[in-house]
């Protein structure tokens, strides 16, 4: 393998590890909140915040009647296009 093919399989690993990273927060979070974590934990706080962040385009998109049903599609929407997007690109930069 050639140093250029090392260094953007490199790359792809990196940005399929990120993109795992992101979507395993916003999936904590929909676990959290499902499961009515304390609001008033640091922790519980903390994983709201940065889903909250990284979910910011979609976390309302969605107009369901039940707050569950908000909260699992626009937050689950968001992780799966980080992982599609995520490792699609990672994949490109792989060769397949």
């Amino acid at each position: 393998m050639t140093t250029r093919a090392s260094n953007t399989a490199t790359a792809g690993r990196i940005i399929a590890v990120v993109a795992d990273v992101m979507a395993a927060v916003i999936g904590l979070w929909i676990l959290v909140y499902l499961l009515k974590a304390n609001q008033a934990n640091d922790f519980v706080q903390f994983v709201q915040d940065t889903a909250r962040w990284l979910a910011g385009w979609s976390h309302d998109l969605f107009t369901f009647e039940k707050e569950w049903a908000r909260v699992t599609a626009g937050y689950g929407l968001a992780a799966v296009v980080y992982l599609f997007i995520g490792h699609a690109v990672a994949g490109r930069l792989r060769g397949r």
